[in-house]
């Protein structure tokens, strides 16, 4: 059986569902790709403008 992934918001949500989407997709756990946004956004900020835009495409679960 070939099941299809999609990237979407998850349910395991601290804001919006963005980093738990994205871990689901990956197959990661959650709290990795929180600490690599919180990362992102220490370093430049680019963190939260990519986080911005993955909440306004990304669809909801």
């Amino acid at each position: 059986m070939n099941v299809q992934k999609r990237l979407c918001r998850s349910s395991d949500r601290m804001l919006a569902g963005v980093c738990g989407g994205i871990a689901d997709y990956l197959g990661w756990d959650p709290t990795m790709v929180r600490i690599g946004w919180i990362i992102l956004t220490l370093l430049g900020g680019s963190g939260i403008l990519i986080y911005l835009i993955l909440w306004l495409v990304m669809p909801q679960h």
